[in-house]
C-alpha cells in the first residue's frame, strides 16, 4: 500500500470527499504502530495532542482507530512518531467504528465500562426519557473528558464526563 492508494480525500464536482474503510484491520494495525512508536519515543497521549487542535480523548480515540482526523493533525502526530505518508493518509479515512473484536469485551478496564452500562443502562435510559422525552444522546455531537482526582477516603478517583446532544425521536 502506498499513500496514493490510501488517499483519504478526493475531489468530486469540486468538493472534498472523505474516503471510508469497510474493515477495521488497517486501522487496528496502524493503532499498533502508533502505540509502539509512542512507547519507543517515550511520548504520552497528551504529548501527541500538541499542535493538533484536538482534545486528549478525541485524538486518543482517533489514534486507536475510532475517528478520522484532519491532514494537518495527522501530519503533526506522524511527524512526532516518525510514521510515513501512508499513516498520514490512513488517519484521515473514516473508520469502521465501535467494533470490539469477539463481541463481549474481555479486557478488565473495558469490561468495567460494559458492566456499568449493564447495571445503569436502563436507569440512564429511563432518566433521559423522563428529563428530555423520547430520543437518544448523540455519540456524534459529543464530548468526553477524563480527570484524575484525589479520593477523600484515600487513593484516586476517575471522573468521566460524557456530554452528548439530545436528539428527539421524530415520527415520520
Amino acid at each position: 500500500m502506498n499513500a496514493s492508494s490510501l488517499g483519504a480525500l478526493f475531489f468530486y464536482e469540486g468538493k472534498i470527499m472523505l474516503q471510508t474503510l469497510v474493515s477495521p484491520v488497517s486501522r487496528q494495525a496502524l493503532a499498533e504502530e502508533v502505540i509502539e512508536a509512542k512507547a519507543q519515543k517515550g511520548l504520552s497521549w497528551q504529548d501527541l495532542t500538541e499542535g493538533t487542535g484536538l482534545s486528549l480523548v478525541f485524538l486518543t480515540a482517533a489514534l486507536l482507530g475510532q475517528h478520522p482526523i484532519s491532514k494537518e493533525a495527522a501530519e503533526a502526530v506522524c511527524q512526532k512518531l516518525e510514521l510515513g505518508a501512508d499513516a498520514v493518509s490512513l488517519l484521515q479515512r473514516v473508520p469502521l467504528r465501535g467494533s470490539i473484536p469477539g463481541g463481549l469485551p474481555t479486557d478488565p478496564t473495558v469490561y468495567r465500562f460494559y458492566e456499568m452500562i449493564q447495571i445503569y443502562g436502563t436507569t440512564l435510559k429511563s432518566l433521559v426519557h423522563e428529563m428530555f422525552g423520547d430520543g437518544i444522546i448523540s455519540a456524534i455531537n459529543f464530548k468526553m473528558d477524563l480527570k484524575k482526582v484525589d479520593d477523600p477516603d484515600g487513593g484516586q478517583r476517575a471522573v468521566i464526563t460524557l456530554d452528548g446532544k439530545f436528539l428527539p425521536t421524530r415520527p415520520f
